[in-house]
């Protein structure tokens, strides 16, 4: 079997050669592992192997992981939907919060953060595809939004986060790419963050300029949902 260690390995490997086949510099990708539903112990076992970022969804279950690991120098990146009532603790307890969709839950953050810790990093996410099922703001929605994100403080806006309606289709996955690329670039703002692509869809978000690619299932395995 392999392990955690060997996973990350390659992972890492897949961004190295989805950064050059497009001239890039690898280390111009950052690689956020997405650990929700995993325990601690495969944290620390992606800590050892030279992780520092960890992707969560689920407060709850990411506070008692944050708990049980104060001893490991981690940041903490918020990827869930987010609640009016969940805003104080993603505030007090996170680095990043990828998933913002609304000026209400921006302005909560903003007023909650902690003033002794360093600005919240925020990417707002957009519904690209559309999908009724999935969170994120419009695009036509998105300059006012992140006009006003941009003049709240205690936040520092970095870029745009999106989850494209799944496919195996290499174009459609470069087509959904490309249009957050080019909304971020729309808004004119010094975004300097896209943080887009999962495990199976990594090396088409790299070639459109994803600066984060969020991986869970190819480091740590399948998720079991039936874990609390």
């Amino acid at each position: 079997m392999s392990t955690i260690a060997d996973n990350i390995g390659l992972v890492s490997q897949r961004i190295r050669a989805a950064a050059q086949a497009v001239q890039r510099d690898e280390s111009s990708v950052h690689l956020l592992a997405v650990s929700k539903t995993k325990p601690a112990q495969a944290v620390r076992e992606a800590y050892a192997a030279g992780m520092r970022d960890f992707g969560e969804n689920y407060l709850q279950e990411a506070l008692g992981k944050q708990a049980e690991l104060t001893d490991l120098p981690l940041s903490w990146h918020f990827i869930g939907p987010i609640q009016s009532n969940k805003t104080r603790a993603i505030a007090e307890n996170f680095a990043w919060v990828h998933s913002v969709d609304r000026l209400k839950i921006a302005q909560r953050l903003s007023e909650q953060r902690p003033a002794d810790l360093p600005a919240l990093n925020i990417c707002i996410q957009v519904n690209v595809s559309g999908e009724a099922s999935k969170s994120g703001c419009t695009p036509a929605d998105l300059p006012a939004l992140a006009e006003a994100i941009s003049a709240l403080p205690r936040l520092k806006l970095r870029g745009l986060m999106a989850i494209p309606e799944p496919t195996e289709d290499r174009a459609a996955q470069d087509a959904a790419f490309a249009a957050v690329r080019d909304l971020q670039a729309s808004l004119n703002l010094g975004l300097d963050t896209l943080s887009m692509g999962m495990s199976h869809d990594l090396e088409s978000a790299i070639a459109q300029g994803a600066t984060w690619v969020r991986i869970g299932t190819a480091l740590f395995g399948a998720r079991d949902y039936g874990q609390p």
